[in-house]
């Protein structure tokens, strides 16, 4: 959620330099690029740009139009259920649901989208529901944070754009600043959040009843988001400049400096969560994803909209500290801010998709080209990019909300280089949305991407942001109603005009920055850099940076996984030992753990034990080897455990009139047909008598050849599956007996085994919940014969069939009836614990306790077991590639009671003076895993 109107690049312009100056000086590092780079592709033709920009309107009408028709005025659409999502009416998401306030959201993010894909007529019409039915008067609880940049930024773009509309003289000449008198109403409700000691503000609030009362249900909360509380200078300083009223830009301001003075001093970075009244850091770990991004993009764009260039050199002292520590080309990977060269993760999450746009505008491309290929090569494997992946790029998070991060960046990235690589980029979104998130509601969230299945939801953002980056993409000049260079976008995708940068200038500039900390001048050497020095001269430099990316998720190692102090290499000094190298046998690697401080202990039932105390590292730069030694031990035993499950499994409906539209995620068995080694089963299903399927069916005839559909309960899954395999049955799908269970609520399970040989069972079984059954059932009512796919993942949808039944007027009515039966559609991730038949999947991150963090891990001594099956590689610090799966298996399950995979010794306090702050390395590790996107 960032970017800029083509404007952002922040210049070194002279000091408090007008926005005139800005804003030319950073056209001309867009323009200037254009024109070096369109040699070095095929350009795609003006006609295929409009093609593509209409299907983009097309699948914008398709979203909005769902939404106004069955979702209005909730806040949200549910693409499969085909309604709104009203808070309070649906199971709780948690924090989720903090940004929905009963005040038409989607409608309010959606308005300035409106005219940049000139529907201007519809804009208007919109702002009038807005002003006649909106009421921000509500008692829920909500977000500061969402709500300041979906709400207050949507209204505050809604009447930058309509003004614009009045100015040119056709539409909106009714509008007398109505929307401005609403952000300003809202502007007043979330003050009372910033009544703390630091000016931080509290997290949330009560739109009704604001901060602390008996009613409010809020304000005893103690820590915030460092994105939260600095993500907006934008939302509130364009609120003080439209209404003369300072009072909402200095408490923004407030908050942006209290972060800066409490950064921490010797990395330049900032944690990911902040104790509001006492400025502490909660979460030590520092990134450019969830919970910091937007923090930075403001700082550079605050230093754009109002021309603060104490904003534009905190951001350069920030950046300077992401590329020394963060930014391990292409990929970028937390670290502690006290301890910068120790990584804190093994894994990226999605919302760092926004980085390289934001690397444009300061204009350092080569980067940003790396990172943004390293995505689309994640994208393409897995068609979205999965919520969380790990540095091997596998799937650590398996949700997809529609993010639009990357189409972000693939805009700015093509307004900076004029590339065409780019629109084919835009162009691989396109289908991938249309193939495999569209739904006859509107379009669905992805609850796996490695099944294919959606989840019920369908936010704001995705009409907010994601149709408005695609289309500017491939929109020439002329198709825009107004100059979009005039706007800087906020990270929600919200227009605010740069001429705010000269209006009701009553905020003091002093450069508060310099005043305690000294400012590298090489920070700004990259801010819209002369063009020859960003291109040398090569038509083909973009396309030089990224082919060496271009195999990096598939087949090559990827780079800088782990990063490796330089001095080390230079002198000749071995790299560090990886767990997933380490042999208990091995006397070499026994002695460089006795170096990093790390025991190893034989148990009498024949495990070892791995102990680490700090103090008895050789040095500090050992000790924090060990560390991250014992880590990687630690998610390396994680990880097996969860290699042990088996993934889910996919429903999909493919007769008509649903053609593949509808996925439903589903439970594996550990028994019969493995549907991820054998080609899917597809037939039309069948409901067996008796339902149960706990003995002889009595209808054989009608489940010959056919998926078997049987209710849950009486007898093992073991026994339904040979009942109807003897029936004839090709496949079984298991309904949940609990009436009302749903994936929305619990995680997925698998099926086991009677405890007997089940080697008889020939033919797959899967489970579906109740609310998830429900959808086949109903189908079978409406159309009687209903074929579906059982599969390990979502296939393609058969486009020529359902070409055929659109061409044939027959079928409408049908049509509009399987609209309303698939809408219930809805993914399967739950479990309801039954006897021992079961065991849980999907399972969010376990986190570590306190006591846990003594770093002590078991590892059998049979760990020299290899298996060369496996083909999955990684790089190792000697810059080779290495078989990462036949590693893994050499490190073999333990037998904790607590955690089969690790067992912890008593916590040993450090005393050495070089490692004052060991505790703060605990802590930051212990709060890894508890990371909520």
């Amino acid at each position: 959620m960032s970017g800029a109107g083509g404007r952002g690049c922040g210049s070194p312009v002279p000091q408090r330099a007008p926005w005139s100056l800005v804003a030319a000086t950073a056209a001309f590092c867009l323009v200037s690029a254009t024109s070096v780079w369109t040699a070095g592709a095929e350009p795609m033709s003006r006609e295929e740009k409009q093609k593509l920009g209409n299907q983009v309107l097309e699948m914008f009408d398709h979203a909005y139009g769902n939404y106004m028709e069955h979702a209005y005025p909730a806040d949200e659409l549910m693409p499969l259920t085909c309604r709104g999502r009203v808070r309070g009416q649906e199971p709780s998401r948690g924090d989720v649901d903090d940004a929905l306030g009963k005040f038409s959201l989607t409608l309010i993010d959606s308005l300035d989208t409106l005219v940049v894909l000139n529907k201007t007529k519809e804009f208007e019409d919109a702002v009038r529901k807005v002003l006649r039915d909106v009421n921000l008067d509500n008692d829920v609880v909500v977000s500061v944070f969402e709500t300041n940049i979906r709400v207050l930024g949507g209204l505050l773009g809604g009447h930058s754009l309509a003004i614009m509309l009045k100015e040119k003289g056709e539409y909106m000449q009714w509008y007398n600043d109505e929307l401005l008198q609403m952000a300003k109403q809202l502007g007043y409700k979330l003050l009372p959040a910033f009544n703390t000691t630091s000016g931080l503000p509290y997290p949330r609030i009560n739109l009704k009843f604001g901060i602390r009362k008996p009613e409010a249900r809020t304000g005893t909360e103690t820590d915030t988001c460092t994105a939260c509380a600095g993500t907006l200078i934008l939302e509130f300083a364009a609120l003080s400049r439209f209404t003369g009223a300072t009072i909402f830009e200095e408490y923004a301001r407030k908050a942006l400096d209290f972060l800066w003075e409490k950064r921490q001093r010797s990395s330049n970075l900032v944690g990911v969560t902040i104790n509001i009244h006492t400025g502490d850091w909660v979460r030590k770990d520092s990134g450019v994803g969830a919970g910091i991004d937007s923090y930075y993009e403001y700082l550079l764009k605050a230093y754009v909209l109002l021309g603060d260039d104490s904003f534009l050199e905190r951001f350069n002292t920030h950046y300077d500290a992401i590329m020394r520590y963060i930014s391990q080309p292409p990929l970028l990977l937390d670290v502690h801010i006290h301890k910068p060269m120790l990584n804190a993760r093994t894994w990226m999450d999605a919302l760092l998709a926004f980085f390289p746009g934001l690397q444009v505008l300061k204009g350092d491309i080569r980067p940003a080209i790396e990172t943004h290929e390293m995505l689309y090569q994640v994208i393409k494997k897995h068609n979205f990019l999965p919520e969380a992946f790990t540095t091997d790029f596998r799937v650590h998070w398996a949700q997809h909300p529609l993010r639009p991060e990357f189409a972000e960046s693939t805009y700015f990235l093509y307004k900076a280089t004029g590339d065409p690589y780019y629109l084919e980029v835009g162009k691989t979104l396109i289908e991938n949305l249309n193939k495999y998130a569209r739904v006859p509601c509107g379009f669905a969230a992805m609850k796996d991407v490695r099944t294919g299945s959606h989840e019920d939801r369908m936010d704001s953002f995705f009409l907010a942001e994601m149709f408005k980056y695609l289309y500017l993409l491939f929109a020439d000049k002329e198709d825009i109603i107004f100059d979009i260079e005039d706007y800087i976008f906020t990270t929600e995708a919200h227009l605010l005009p740069l001429w705010l940068s000269t209006t009701n200038q009553s905020i003091s500039k002093k450069n508060t920055t310099s005043e305690y900390t000294e400012l590298d001048d090489s920070n700004f050497d990259w801010t819209c850099p002369n063009t020859q020095i960003l291109f040398p001269n090569d038509p083909l430099y973009a396309q030089s940076i990224r082919e060496p990316l271009k195999n990096v998720v598939d087949k090559s190692c990827p780079r800088g996984i782990i990063r490796v102090r330089e001095e080390s290499f230079r002198s000749g000094a071995k790299p560090p030992l990886r767990a997933r190298d380490f042999m208990a046998t091995n006397p070499e690697h026994l002695e460089i753990l006795k170096k990093m401080g790390v025991s190893l202990i034989h148990l009498k039932d024949g495990r070892v034990q791995l102990v680490q105390h700090a103090i008895q590292a050789a040095s500090s730069i050992d000790a924090e080897d060990g560390l991250r030694f014992m880590q990687e031990m630690i998610e390396l035993s994680s990880q097996q455990q969860k290699e042990q499950q088996l993934p889910p499994r996919a429903v999909q409906i493919v007769s008509h009139p649903f053609f593949g539209r509808v996925v439903l995620t589903a439970g594996p068995a550990q028994f019969g047909l493995d549907l991820s080694k054998h080609k899917e089963t597809r037939g039309f299903v069948a409901s067996s008598k008796p339902y149960n399927g706990c003995s002889e069916l009595t209808n054989p005839e009608a489940v010959m050849g056919k998926i078997a559909l049987i209710q849950r309960g009486q007898c093992m899954f073991a026994e339904k599956a040979r009942n109807i395999q003897n029936a004839g049955a090709i496949g079984g799908i298991v309904i949940d007996d609990n009436e009302g269970s749903s994936s929305d609520t619990a995680p997925l399970f698998q099926m086991a085994g009677d405890g007997k040989d089940t080697d008889d069972i020939k033919i797959p079984m899967l489970f579906l919940f109740s609310k998830e059954g429900s959808i086949i059932l109903d189908a079978i009512r409406e159309y009687e014969e209903v074929e579906v796919l059982l599969s390990d993942k979502a296939k393609d949808r058969d486009p020529e069939m359902e070409n055929e039944e659109q061409s044939s007027p027959e079928n409408d009515s049908q049509n509009q009836s399987a609209e309303q039966v698939s809408s219930s559609s809805q993914e399967v991730d739950s479990v309801d614990q039954e006897s021992s038949e079961e065991n849980s999947l999907n399972s969010p991150p376990e986190s570590l306790s306190p006591a846990d963090m003594d770093n002590a891990a078991s590892i059998s001594p049979s760990e020299q077991t290899s298996n060369p099956t496996e083909n999955h590689e990684t790089t190792n610090l000697n810059g080779e590639c290495t078989d990462l799966d036949n590693q893994l298996q050499e490190q073999s399950e333990t037998e904790e009671d607590s955690n089969p995979n690790v067992s912890w010794g008593k916590k040993v306090q450090p005393i050495d003076s070089i490692l004052a702050d060991w505790n703060e390395d605990i802590e930051a590790f212990e709060m890894m895993e508890k990371d909520e996107l």
